[in-house]
């Protein structure tokens, strides 16, 4: 059985959670913060949650961790099966990861843990935001899910980068993300609704 290691609180575990849900994986969840010791960087070499623990060995980084439960080939497919769109899946995860979710993680001292950031951080994030919004815009498809009729990965990294982003912008930029995108909004309404991720929100309420 697969094991998961990090946190409910870490929005990177809870892709890989959500992930595992959807393609109804067993899974045994390790409660456990990244960590420098020598102990844990044999697990995750940069000392981050998540990880998981298989057969053969760890793997880390979330994006891989997600590629490598949809090549166990079990479950629904989270996955296209053409090459194209399944490159164009994969597309979307990256701009969700480095052009929604970095911009905004820069604001999450401020939004979420009690500390501050300058205002050119704010300023940059601004900016980098807005331009991360208008990548979705052109390459997102919602109709309904991100990258077309199906639900993906690109919807499981969707719900836990945007909820964040959106909600980091409210409070330290006292900005709506998505007030020209209400597709997205729709969207994680709708991805919300599903079991897996109805699942991970009470395990995070606890």
């Amino acid at each position: 059985m697969i094991k998961l290691y990090g946190f409910t609180m870490s929005n990177y575990f809870n892709m890989v959670k959500m992930a595992l849900l959807e393609k109804e994986i067993a899974f045994e969840v390790v409660d456990i913060r990244g960590s420098q010791d020598e102990s844990f960087l044999k697990m995750s070499p940069m000392g981050k949650v998540p990880c998981i623990e298989t057969e053969q060995g760890f793997l880390s980084e979330t994006n891989v961790i997600l590629e490598h439960l949809e090549d166990l080939g079990t479950g629904p497919n989270l996955m296209p099966a053409d090459p194209y769109e399944r490159a164009k899946v994969r597309e979307l995860m990256k701009e969700l990861e480095l052009y929604l979710e970095l911009p905004a993680r820069t604001c999450f001292p401020e939004a979420f843990f009690g500390g501050s950031v300058s205002d050119e951080v704010k300023e940059t994030a601004r900016v980098n935001l807005a331009k991360g919004i208008a990548c979705l815009k052109r390459n997102g498809a919602f109709s309904p899910f991100v990258a077309g009729d199906n639900f993906t990965m690109a919807d499981v990294i969707f719900q836990y980068s945007a909820n964040l982003a959106g909600a980091a912008s409210k409070r330290v930029l006292g900005m709506d993300l998505f007030a020209d995108l209400p597709e997205a909004k729709a969207l994680l309404k709708l991805i919300g609704e599903r079991a897996s991720a109805k699942q991970v929100a009470a395990d995070q309420a606890g």
